[in-house]
């Protein structure tokens, strides 16, 4: 799987940036908050995915 590693950056940025907004209107333990932190979650998982596999074989 090709990531475009910009655009993931983008959306991962996006993500906090909401998630921010959704605590503050509707405090951190709301299932809004939980939905956007989980969505903020899946963006990093992919992002640590396809970047660490790469260090690993840079440095080998």
């Amino acid at each position: 799987m090709k990531v475009d590693f910009e655009k993931l950056e983008e959306k991962i940025n996006q993500l906090k940036l909401e998630l921010i907004q959704v605590v503050e209107a509707t405090g951190l333990n709301s299932y809004d908050a939980l939905y956007c932190s989980q969505e903020l979650d899946k963006h990093i998982t992919i992002y640590q995915q396809s970047v660490y596999p790469t260090l690993k074989t840079a440095t080998k």
